[in-house]
């Protein structure tokens, strides 16, 4: 099993100061795992202590998120776009593979529309083309609408119920939720109104890195469908099914996910 070190990120004025994981060891293209909603940067962990010597990677908690920082305001796609960019520079990344989990993928998709130059390519695992027609979506907004803190504990379970087409352990399911309840109503609310309300389509327009996604077969919030619109928008695009897998291929199935990560990264070197 692979080291595990955790680290602090200062952005700088008038930024927030983000957990981050570290595995691996220096040598390739480094990798930039990006959480989704409500998650940390422990929603890698299956990943990152399974992590191979030919990958370097580095898991930042988002603002509001887990144990970092939690700014009163600042939730929309574009500012966790603009913290990853920060992120990059505090710890010295010129150029990364950004891998992002769910609707982390909306803020790694941003950067690599805007700044190619510092995207040697791009993973999306179990992220949407838009929210605009998810009914999942739909019955999320209602769930979270309304919560105060402290947010109720089955109100985060509800959330992550029937994501995965595996059952997941008890202990693990329980640090997830736990890693949850360390985001307040507020980034509750205003992450996912910000991509709700934010034109998830538009941002996959500029987008020249090369793209893979991941997709499980199984998923109950993304169709087929959803990830053909990425497809047909990103031209050195392809997509991975995984046959028998949810919403959560790096929790599912993670030592897939790591041997198709490897062969993306060593394809940027």
């Amino acid at each position: 099993m692979a080291a595990v070190a955790v680290h602090s990120a200062d952005l700088g004025e008038g930024r927030p100061t983000l957990p981050y994981a570290e595995a691996g060891r220096p040598g390739r293209v480094p990798l930039v795992l990006v959480h989704g909603y409500l998650d940390s940067w422990w929603t890698f962990e299956p990943l990152l202590r399974r992590m191979p010597a030919g990958l370097h990677a580095y898991a930042p908690t988002q603002r509001g998120h887990g144990d970092a920082d939690k700014p009163p305001e600042g939730y929309l796609p574009e500012d966790f776009a603009e913290d990853l960019i920060a992120f990059m520079d505090c710890v010295g990344l010129e150029r990364a593979v950004l891998a992002g989990g769910s609707s982390g993928g909306v803020a790694a998709r941003i950067v690599a529309g805007r700044r190619p130059d510092r995207v040697a390519g791009l993973v999306l695992l179990g992220v949407p083309a838009t929210l605009a027609d998810k009914p999942k979506a739909a019955e999320f907004w209602e769930a979270v609408r309304g919560v105060k803190d402290p947010v109720d504990p089955a109100v985060a379970e509800s959330l992550l119920d029937g994501l995965t087409a595996t059952p997941m352990g008890r202990g693990f399911m329980q640090t997830v939720v736990d890693e949850t309840l360390k985001a307040p109503a507020h980034v509750w609310r205003e992450t996912l109104r910000g991509l709700l309300e934010t034109d998830l389509r538009a941002t996959l327009s500029g987008i020249l890195v090369p793209t893979l996604l991941v997709w499980g077969d199984q998923d109950p919030i993304l169709t087929r469908e959803d990830q053909q619109t990425i497809l047909d928008a990103i031209p050195d695009s392809r997509l991975l099914v995984y046959e028998g897998v949810g919403h959560i291929a790096y929790w599912e199935d993670p030592e897939r996910v790591l041997r198709d990560l490897t062969a993306f990264v060593a394809d940027r070197t």
